[in-house]
């Protein structure tokens, strides 16, 4: 009897690791506006207009997003591959850059690759996107190297 209870008491620090490392990752669908006020090192982009329009299945997450930046306006679609594998994708400045997605626990971490201004080189980026615990704010941190990092902060509608 001593050892049916020894077992059942230790079955739940047993099950709990399975448990976390089966947790399904965030859900980021839905429609997104960027709050420059909440955000931090903005610089030039805290007089940016964003909305992100996000989709996300098991295998991808695509953003279109719809930008008013002093007056300029402009629309670009992103995809992230979920399953890990590279996808090209067009750069906020223009240009084409090279995306890694990949899940850090509860965090989406993409890393950036684009051609450097100087022949031969390369940009790396990277973007850590999370959730609220209520699902109301998404947060985006993107940093180039030993920079400090640039954080926008979205405010879900609807």
């Amino acid at each position: 009897m001593k050892t049916l209870f020894a077992f059942l008491v230790s079955l739940p620090f047993v099950a709990a690791p399975s448990v976390a490392a089966d947790a399904a990752p965030p859900d980021f669908s839905g429609t997104w506006a960027l709050d420059t006020s909440r955000g931090e090192n903005l610089g030039m982009m805290s007089s940016l207009e964003q909305t992100v329009l996000i989709t996300q299945t098991k295998d991808a997450l695509v953003l279109k997003e719809a930008t008013d930046f002093q007056g300029q306006k402009s629309e670009r679609e992103v995809r992230y591959d979920l399953t890990g594998a590279k996808a090209r994708n067009p750069g906020a400045m223009g240009g084409d850059a090279e995306t890694v997605a990949r899940w850090e626990g509860g965090r989406l971490v993409v890393t950036w690759t684009t051609e450097g201004a100087v022949a031969g080189t390369r940009n790396v980026r990277t973007e850590t996107r999370s959730l609220s615990a209520d699902g109301r704010t998404m947060t985006v941190e993107s940093v180039r190297g030993a920079g400090k990092p640039v954080v926008m902060v979205f405010g879900k509608r609807g």
